[in-house]
């Protein structure tokens, strides 16, 4: 069976692989679309500390049930489609003693520390496979659900209200998860970016109001939509610097600000907020099964604009060309998804 392999820094190739057997409580899945990444792009361009190469790369997975072994329920079946939590934990760590795996120290992403699903069939536990029981979403769709479940949760983490007014800082994939997420619980939604059609899809997708701050004194517009509070929450979905440093500097006293995005740098803090503003600054990784599930209710609506989401669908064979042009326009491009259809 074809595989994509990233084998080293911009190089990537098609690979051929045996066909996986099943052992007892596993399903052998058919990979429909598996979706590119932040971290599979950082990994091509190796700025990956996390990634073992040579990898298959890919957890944002589009898949059909083609087998069952023993052992595995009822309800899930061959012939359903379905997509796959991604993550692996050790169930032992903190993190896991605390019903939290999604944050396990000791997680391993499928794609990352070991091999990913950008590969035509994959052998999984079934406790992994998720069903779209109510057969609404398409199979691109099901690709689209582990990125969005990622904001979702960090709207979860920063405890967003009906009362909130939310500040995303960054609507790429998973800002645009959060900003989603944040509008189904009825929060008022500030979308924060330097790109206008990035901005342009935010209000399409709820946004109440979007900055563009290549060109707007964002402290000066967020002073006069919340009469000089600043917003009650503030997710960061960029991972640089001066966004971290937006977040803390202007979320409300007693604020809370969620972190998603990983920045590369060592940041400086005007601590003394963290302590005036008595804030909470809570981290957001990966996500649970029920934001997995949240996603799914939400995208069975049929309300989202899925095309607009995805950037490109390419065969395997052109999986180098695809990195190549995201690498070349990073703020152009929401997903790619590899197509084994």
């Amino acid at each position: 069976m074809k595989a994509v392999q990233i084998i080293q820094p911009g190089e990537v190739k098609v690979i051929h692989l045996p066909l996986p057997g099943i052992k007892p409580g596993e399903v052998l899945v058919k990979i429909n679309h598996t979706g590119f990444c932040g971290s599979d792009l950082n990994t091509y361009s190796g700025k990956n500390p996390m990634a073992r190469l040579p990898v298959v790369p890919g957890h944002e997975i589009s898949a059909e049930i083609t087998e069952r072994s023993e052992g595995v329920p009822e309800h899930i079946q061959p012939g359903r489609l379905c997509t796959v939590n991604p993550y692996t934990a050790c169930g032992h760590c903190s993190s896991c003693r605390n019903g939290r795996p999604n944050a396990c120290r000791y997680n391993q992403t499928l794609g990352v520390q070991r091999d990913g699903a950008m590969t035509e069939f994959m052998a999984l536990p079934w406790e992994k496979i998720i069903t779209d029981r109510e057969h609404t979403l398409s199979k691109k769709a099901l690709a689209l659900v582990e990125p969005l479940s990622v904001g979702f949760h960090a709207v979860s983490r920063a405890q967003v209200t009906d009362l909130d007014t939310v500040m995303i800082i960054g609507c790429g994939m998973i800002g645009l998860g959060a900003l989603i997420r944040s509008h189904i619980r009825g929060a008022r939604v500030i979308a924060v970016d330097v790109d206008e059609s990035k901005l342009a899809l935010a209000g399409q997708l709820g946004a109440a109001y979007t900055l563009c701050s290549g060109t707007e004194d964002i402290h000066a517009r967020l002073q006069d939509l919340t009469n000089g509070a600043g917003p009650d929450v503030v997710i960061e979905a960029v991972g640089a610097p001066a966004t971290y440093r937006m977040a803390v500097d202007e979320v409300s006293f007693t604020g809370r600000v969620a972190c998603i995005g990983y920045a590369k740098t060592e940041i400086a803090f005007e601590t003394k907020l963290f302590v005036q503003k008595e804030m909470d600054i809570r981290g957001a990784r990966n996500a649970l099964p029920e934001d997995f599930r949240a996603v799914m209710e939400y995208l069975g609506r049929g309300h989202c604009p899925e095309d607009a989401l995805i950037s490109g669908i390419y065969p395997p064979e052109q999986a180098q060309e695809a990195l190549e042009r995201w690498k070349s326009s990073p703020g152009k491009v929401f997903r790619i998804l590899i197509s084994f259809e």
